[in-house]
């Protein structure tokens, strides 16, 4: 009886969306074709071409909601962020080259631009990284299979009461962590545990550093 009761009163686990990610895949294909082939790592066609696989990926392995776990799915999706965040790292890198050996033309609109698609392509493009490997992903995070998280959200330590029964990071919640770490170049009211998850942090801290200090101070000068 006391079984039946505990699971009766239990909060049901609801699969996760998978629109908020697609609709972040979306504006990163957006950006990354905003970004002039002149100040980008490698030509825009395979990358669209990787990232419109991801969306596929995605919707092949759970249609609408992250319901199951593959090993497939899983790496896949994984290797695909990869490709994006390489990608839009070297991009951000040969932007900034130009940018210190003055070959960079004097056009603030161009200037401004590519670094907004560099800046905002690595907060979606990390923000699905720490989606994707918090607890082994979103269907192992609803299914509760694994222990450890890799962040600790504000919510995880709040008083009983404050937070609804159940509550787990959505893809939303980890695309606000890559956001606020971008911004602030540090961690605010969620925390990273993780080693993997503080590397990344810093790696995304430096894009976006760089990304602010060349880019757009350049940018600035020339409007000036």
């Amino acid at each position: 009886m006391t079984d039946t009761a505990d699971s009766a009163a239990a909060p049901a686990i609801r699969p996760e969306s998978r629109l908020v990610a697609l609709l972040a895949i979306g504006a990163v294909i957006s950006l990354q074709i905003a970004i002039p082939e002149r100040y980008t790592a490698v030509p825009r066609i395979p990358m669209i071409a990787l990232e419109s696989l991801l969306i596929v990926v995605i919707l092949v392995s759970n249609p609408l909601t992250a319901h199951r776990w593959t090993v497939l799915g899983t790496w896949s999706m994984r290797l695909l962020i990869g490709a994006i965040t390489l990608d839009n790292t070297l991009a951000a890198i040969v932007l900034d080259w130009h940018i210190i050996n003055g070959e960079m033309a004097d056009a603030a609109p161009v200037l401004l631009g590519s670094g907004a698609a560099v800046y905002l392509t690595n907060v979606i493009a990390f923000g699905l990284w720490y989606w994707a490997l918090d607890r082994g992903g979103p269907a192992q995070r609803a299914a509760g299979t694994t222990r450890y998280p890799a962040f600790q959200f504000p919510q995880m330590t709040s008083p009983p009461g404050q937070v609804r029964p159940g509550w787990r990071p959505m893809c939303f919640d980890y695309l606000y962590v890559g956001f606020t770490n971008s911004i602030a170049f540090s961690p605010t009211d969620t925390m990273p545990l993780a080693r993997w998850a503080k590397a990344m942090m810093i790696v995304q801290s430096l894009v976006a550093t760089t990304t602010i200090a060349l880019v757009f101070a350049r940018a600035v000068s020339v409007l000036n």
